[in-house]
């Protein structure tokens, strides 16, 4: 009771914000109403004089409600489908992620960009943008200010490849009988659904394919959605090994994100589900709630977020998002082309 009471004023605030917030975001897929909460946290944040009464509230949106959005995720997962019809694209997965971590490394080393802001801007350029990073702030220990500045770099670049990939995929000759090949590409190069979805409808639309890119499309980013388990449980283990070396040691039960293993097991009841006959849309109130959740979050880190210190320090993060996003669509178009896709 003492912890509602502690939290209700600040949840309730980003509660207010986030539902005007969630049909901003329905009305334009593009932007997304997680990038919609964290603006208008932002400027909101500006004229509260005052935020300690708020500031429990906040932090346990921020923290926790991004962590059950994460968990509510799963039950979009059906492993055995995922998997079955997501292993053609298994090494372009791969190659992708592989390259956008090696830059961001690189990166980080070569222009002295924050380690966390590096592994989240990393991470969500080559998962699934927003849910990548909702999955990994916790485990990195990352603060509202890093969260925000690596949403912002990957809704810019989530923004221009759904504006420009359709007319790219023209341009290089993929099949317009087929919606294969484009929807490989967007499932791979395209890291947020929502963008995912927005570039992979347009295909469809210019061509007349029905939902045939869209399918393909969205079964490609659901398997690599899957990487979030292993990038964060290796995170969770190179943070305890490193508290240790240093002397200030971090137990790994204490950054072992268990809310990670809570969406193995929603996936699999989705899957158990599923062969049993369950349809598919029993789930779907779930996964909107999921997405809901993760727009209240972002309208707390908004909150929380210093707007003019974000411009400021966010010239280098845009760079490694940049460099990603590139080396991402290379890597796609290449083993596409390997793989004989297109």
């Amino acid at each position: 009771m003492t912890q509602i009471k502690s939290i209700w004023k600040g949840f309730g605030l980003c509660l207010a914000i986030s539902i005007p917030c969630w049909f901003l975001g329905n009305l334009f897929p593009i932007v997304g109403g997680p990038v919609f909460g964290i603006l208008a946290g932002m400027l909101i944040t500006l004229f509260l004089k005052d935020k300690s009464r708020l500031q429990d509230g906040i932090t346990f949106t921020s923290k926790k409600i991004l962590q059950y959005a994460v968990v509510l995720l799963g039950f979009g997962m059906n492993l055995s489908v995922i998997l079955e019809t997501g292993k053609q694209s298994l090494p372009i997965i791969l190659g992708t992620i592989s390259t956008s971590l090696i830059i961001a490394f690189v990166l980080h080393k070569a222009l002295r960009i924050p380690g966390k802001i590096s592994t989240l801007v990393g991470i969500g350029s080559s998962i699934c943008g927003g849910s990548a990073i909702a999955a990994t702030a916790p485990v990195i220990d990352a603060n509202d200010e890093e969260v925000a500045q690596s949403i912002s770099v990957i809704f810019f670049f989530n923004m221009l490849a759904a504006l420009l990939f359709p007319t790219l995929g023209t341009f290089l000759g993929f099949s317009t009988t087929s919606g294969e090949a484009f929807g490989i590409f967007a499932g791979t190069a395209v890291n947020d659904t929502s963008s995912v979805t927005a570039a992979a409808s347009t295909w469809d639309s210019l061509y007349g394919l029905g939902s045939a890119t869209l399918d393909k499309a969205v079964t490609v980013k659901l398997t690599r959605t899957l990487a979030i388990i292993p990038i964060t449980l290796v995170l969770a283990f190179v943070r305890a090994h490193k508290s240790k070396s240093t002397g200030n040691q971090v137990k790994l039960s204490s950054v072992f994100p268990m809310f990670i293993l809570y969406f193995v097991i929603a996936s699999v009841i989705t899957t158990i589900t599923s062969s049993l006959g369950v349809p598919v849309e029993f789930f779907s109130p779930l996964k909107s709630l999921s997405k809901f959740f993760i727009t209240l979050a972002m309208s707390a880190v908004g909150l929380n977020t210093n707007i003019v210190k974000l411009v400021k320090t966010g010239s280098k993060p845009l760079v490694l998002g940049f460099c990603c996003w590139i080396g991402i669509t290379t890597v796609t178009l290449s083993l596409q082309h390997i793989l004989e896709i297109w």
